[in-house]
């Protein structure tokens, strides 16, 4: 009996790039953190032949897309097993390719990728497996139609038996349906299915038209299905997904609260996400873990003994971990860092509300405060169909353009988990300043903690539940409920200027000494950790 784990995106390996960010890596923290934990887990998702998109910037900052076809046979087994389904009076075909993924201890978990380029198939059906989240509406409904029923239909192909259902955000939802389809009750449904919500926007959830679901669906929807959705004149696949299924989590306690306004009579459980540890430690780190604390690999809660690593060995490896950075960084720029100066990281999805522009805000204060004592590192990548993602991007070449002389700025192009490890090990400061509370959870500051680089940040997402501020990192504001870019700006130089670069410029015990709680404070940030706290909800599949 396995718990299926199903997701829109798994990221697993930089160029197996069939996820956009953090959703995507996340689930496949998930699914290696229930490798090392033994959890008889098999998860589902979709082989998107062309991914998200190579980012291309011009000298202005300008991004276009162009896509490379990925070779699932360098990647993936072929199981040689293929499925159909019906969909729009005719039959969808996919092939089923298989990763599978090996824990510490030997066990393993399976991720299951249905692929669509199938000689069956017509153009518009082939499509529904080229881009992630590609398409309108009416190829996005097809593509969850696919990923939950298709996904089932795989599973069943390939013998599983489903002791319950965890669904990764409302792509999902339609998993919840086949399985009603198959002879659960909507009683054993709510026992045996876990929902994930991560989203904090109203907008950031899919709808779409009833009639469309419904020509979609067919008979699998059921008659009351606009009642359990509770969502209007459009189809929220959050909200059915939460309607039908028996518990909900968020992914930070602060994502709990919000989410428990956005689905009102809905009780959210908090779960906050952890990084896999072993995935995300540089090599430097890594080896130096290896050196100073026992068993960490295994159990990476002893990362907590952090303080006893010799600082003169922590220094090294930092030093390692920074020449790391500006190598890539040369390579791929062509900008120089320079060895001596603080430098600042921000790297994610370009979306307005993670404001990566918010340093810029006021240029002759920033020189005022940090000319020849900081430099910059950006990466990440916009939507293709997002103008206000893009916009940011070119507004930061220029203000790296105004700023050359004084402070540098490098702009990573085509953000990876590859570079996002680089940064996060490479970095002397990761800077967060989404508007709060829109940052769901924000793994990226985990994987920077982890590897000694004190965050700077708004306090949202998982930031709240660790930050000791001037101890382990540095809190942006107080927590404010309403936006206000002026006040987060001020409070942002007023950081860097009194508290950051005096402690960088001339207290390096005290700045290893912040490195040292960073990477304590990390241990309770784990993959281990958040798989733990699935398995208390995935044993009650079983007990209720």
């Amino acid at each position: 009996m396995s718990i299926v784990y199903i997701s829109a995106e798994i990221g697993l390996k930089s160029d197996l790039h069939t996820y956009s960010g953090g959703l995507g890596v996340l689930a496949g923290d998930h699914v290696k953190s229930a490798a090392d934990a033994g959890v008889d887990l098999v998860a589902v998702t979709l082989l998107y032949r062309q991914g998200y998109g190579m980012q291309h910037l011009d000298e202005r900052g300008v991004q276009t897309e162009s896509y490379r076809d990925i070779d699932p046979s360098h990647h993936l087994e072929d199981t040689g097993i293929e499925i159909s389904l019906p969909l729009d009076g005719v039959r969808l075909y996919s092939r089923l390719w298989k990763m599978t993924v090996n824990g510490i201890n030997g066990s393993t978990v399976d991720v299951i990728f249905l692929d669509t380029r199938h000689a069956n198939n017509p153009e518009t059906f082939v499509d529904l497996g080229e881009r992630l989240y590609g398409g309108d509406d009416s190829t996005r409904i097809r593509q969850e139609y696919l990923l939950g029923v298709g996904g089932i239909h795989a599973l069943d192909a390939l013998s599983v038996d489903i002791e319950g259902l965890h669904l990764n955000e409302g792509h999902c939802t339609f998993a919840a349906l086949e399985m009603l389809n198959r002879g659960w009750s909507r009683n054993e449904l709510r026992r045996r299915t876990l929902f994930t919500t991560h989203t904090p926007v109203p907008a950031g959830h899919d709808r779409f038209a009833w009639d469309d679901v419904e020509q979609v669906l067919g008979e699998l929807l059921p008659s009351d299905a606009k009642k359990v959705a509770d969502s209007g004149d459009t189809c929220s696949m959050s909200h059915l997904g939460i309607g039908l299924c028996g518990r909900t989590n968020a992914v930070s306690r602060l994502n709990a609260e919000v989410a428990s306004e956005m689905f009102p009579g809905t009780k959210i459980h908090p779960i906050t996400n952890g990084i896999h540890h072993r995935t995300w430690t540089s090599p430097a780190t890594a080896s130096l873990f290896d050196e100073y604390i026992e068993g960490w690999r295994s159990e990476p809660n002893r990362i907590s003994d952090a303080p006893s690593i010799p600082r003169d060995s922590l220094s090294k490896a930092r030093e390692e971990n920074r020449e790391a950075l500006r190598k890539m960084v040369k390579e791929r720029t062509g900008v120089e860092l320079k060895p001596k100066l603080l430098t600042i990281g921000f790297a994610r999805r370009f979306a307005t509300y993670k404001r990566a522009n918010l340093v810029f805000s006021d240029l002759e204060r920033l020189r005022e405060i940090g000319a020849g004592r900081i430099q910059f590192v950006f990466s990440g990548k916009a939507h293709p169909r997002d103008e206000g993602g893009k916009a940011l991007i070119r507004q930061i070449f220029e203000g790296a353009d105004e700023l050359h002389n004084e402070i540098p700025v490098a702009f990573l192009p085509d953000y990876s988990m590859e570079i996002g490890q680089v940064m996060t090990g490479g970095v002397d400061v990761w800077l967060n300043n989404p508007i709060r509370p829109m940052e769901a959870s924000g793994t990226s500051g985990m994987k920077a903690a982890m590897n000694g680089v004190p965050n700077l940040s708004i306090l949202d997402g998982w930031w709240p539940e660790a930050c000791i501020h001037g101890v382990n990192g540095w809190a942006i504001g107080d927590s404010e409920a309403e936006r206000d870019d002026e006040r987060d700006v001020r409070a942002l130089y007023r950081i860097l200027e009194q508290d950051v670069l005096p402690v960088w410029e001339n207290d390096r015990e005290k700045w290893t000494s912040i490195m040292q709680a960073s990477m304590t404070a990390s241990a309770e940030f784990t993959g281990a950790r958040m798989i733990q706290d699935y398995i208390g909800f995935y044993d009650q599949f079983r007990t209720d």
